[in-house]
């Protein structure tokens, strides 16, 4: 009887869990075939944008992740010279389409716009990091710090930093001294060199990377830097918790303790000093302070220093804030003056004309004196200079702008979808014969005041350009011109390698594969 009670009961139970089974499949095949709809919309869209067709129906390509670091630049650039006649274009990676403009004129629309303003996804791979600060946070945060910032890279200010750059220029001297009439790579000599620029400069201490490049903080700069960039081009170690799980995630752990533990103890310390400052300065009269002030010398003050002048109580930025800032400086501000320096040496080094120019200039400003630069020196070097900015013509240091486009967005006639990915790339519109014919030759006449009047002032992007521009920019080109000065009035550069046979990696930052491989031989100095 009981059974009979109990079959009976399953029996009747049976359509119910048949038809709560059948609702959850209907449920789910119903999300499923909404999310491909909604894709093959989002691909149709996508594909009455001109560019390559994609390889897979409705789906695209995955070509793009088979192909070699080295070679990505030579496969952009020759997508560029066919595809470029159209104002934007597009590229599946993957699923995903990904819209490039095609000239000076789209990068314009592109970088001066107030609303397309947010950095793309690669960029979360440098925020365990940077945090978010200057280089990618957004809206009211990102124009709050750049309002804030942009006083600390007034000229003024850097003139104080004129001593630093010729210490370690000096530095540099010596380093190099020991590899005359050897063939070297002198990509790691002119990082470490930036690194100790930038921190000294950033933090107010001396991080001694020249000396000391097996430091740990060396060491987990550029292991840190390393970490994001295979992010950047491996797709499976984008997946967070994947990576956390590898080793890789592991020492990215490593890294930032590093980091961060050195640049928080840091701020503490400067915040002490600040406030030992301050309060020696109330113990004293006006007049006091009047005498001190004709009779001493005033502390040189650093980026942080100033970030902590702004920020009393924490009132606007917390300890976090600015650790994020000084992060911030310190990562962008060696690599990419490092990347420009190693070009500017390489292509110097390879066209004998142009050194000798450049040695006719410091000849004129210098001499035969060994005296350090000076800020008067700065506009007396313009050959130097137009150098420097043909040599970022070829080799910018920042290849690739990328921005996420955070609503659906008119650019050039056609509509992108919001969410997407739009790219601007100095590396390919400085070689756009219409502004620089013979791009692909070193010519820094190209850079005499004569012949840049009436060029697009979108068509030379090396420092990125609108409301997004390198706040760093002027401090950059005092660094880099310091720099090559003290190299050059020292040694004769001759370049081992030409330029087609270089290969180069778009990462964050340019720089090539297999670094830069110089002879220096010593000066002869004029009777």
């Amino acid at each position: 009887m009981a059974v009979n009670i109990i079959l009976s009961e399953f029996y009747s139970s049976f359509p119910n869990s048949f038809t709560v089974f059948s609702s959850i499949v209907f449920v789910i095949a119903s999300i499923i075939v909404a999310a491909l709809y909604r894709h093959y919309k989002y691909f149709q869209r996508c594909n009455k944008i001109p560019g390559p067709p994609a390889q897979i129906p409705f789906v695209g390509s995955f070509t793009e992740f088979l192909i070699k670091p080295e070679e990505i630049l030579p496969y952009f650039l020759k997508l560029y010279e066919t595809w470029n006649k159209y104002p934007v274009s597009r590229l599946w990676v993957g699923p995903l389409a990904m819209f490039s403009v095609g000239g000076a004129e789209g990068a314009e629309v592109v970088l001066s716009s107030t609303k397309i303003i947010d950095k793309s996804r690669e960029y979360n791979f440098i925020q365990p990091w940077l945090g978010t600060g200057l280089l990618t946070s957004t809206g009211s945060k990102w124009h709050q710090r750049r309002k804030m910032l942009t006083p600390t890279f007034h000229f003024k200010i850097l003139e104080e930093f004129i001593r630093v750059f010729n210490e370690q220029s000096a530095v540099l001297i010596e380093k190099l001294d020991v590899t005359v009439n050897q063939q070297f790579d002198i990509f790691p000599f002119i990082t470490r060199c930036t690194l100790d620029i930038i921190c000294e400069t950033a933090m107010g201490r001396q991080l001694n990377a020249q000396s000391e490049s097996d430091s740990d903080y060396v060491q987990a700069v550029y292991k840190m830097t390393g970490i994001t960039h295979r992010r950047q081009m491996q797709p499976l170690l984008q997946i967070e918790w994947l990576f956390r799980l590898l080793p890789i995630g592991a020492e990215q752990k490593r890294c930032l303790s590093i980091l961060h533990g050195f640049t928080d103890q840091v701020v503490r310390e400067r915040k002490i000093e600040y406030e030992q400052r301050m309060a020696q300065q109330h113990q004293k009269s006006d007049s006091q302070n009047m005498k001190d002030e004709f009779n001493s010398e005033k502390p040189r003050l650093a980026f942080l220093d100033l970030l902590i002048e702004a920020s009393q109580d924490g009132k606007v930025l917390s300890d976090l804030d600015i650790r994020e800032e000084v992060d911030t400086f310190m990562f962008e501000g060696h690599d990419t003056t490092a990347a420009a320096i190693n070009f500017s040496l390489f292509l110097i080094g390879n066209y004998p004309e142009v050194q000798e120019k450049v040695n006719e200039e410091l000849n004129r400003v210098f001499g035969d004196s060994d005296r350090p630069f000076t800020i008067a020196d700065l506009n007396e070097v313009k050959y130097l200079e137009c150098c420097i900015k043909e040599a970022l013509r070829l080799y910018p240091s920042v290849p690739v702008i990328a921005r996420e486009l955070t609503e659906d967005t008119d650019i050039c006639g056609y509509n992108l979808p919001g969410g997407a990915t739009i790219t601007v790339s100095p590396f390919l519109f400085h070689r756009d014969p219409r502004y620089f014919p013979d791009p692909e030759s070193f010519k820094p006449e190209r850079f005499f005041s004569e012949n840049v009047q009436g060029r697009h002032p979108y068509a030379y992007i090396p420092f990125s350009a609108g409301p997004r521009n390198c706040i760093g920019q002027k401090f950059a080109m005092m660094e880099e011109k310091i720099i090559l000065a003290s190299v050059l009035r020292r040694f004769h550069v001759k370049a081992l390698d030409k330029p087609e046979d270089i290969y180069l990696l778009s990462e964050l930052i340019l720089r090539p594969r297999d670094g830069i491989r110089l002879q220096l031989s010593p000066k002869t100095r004029p009777n």
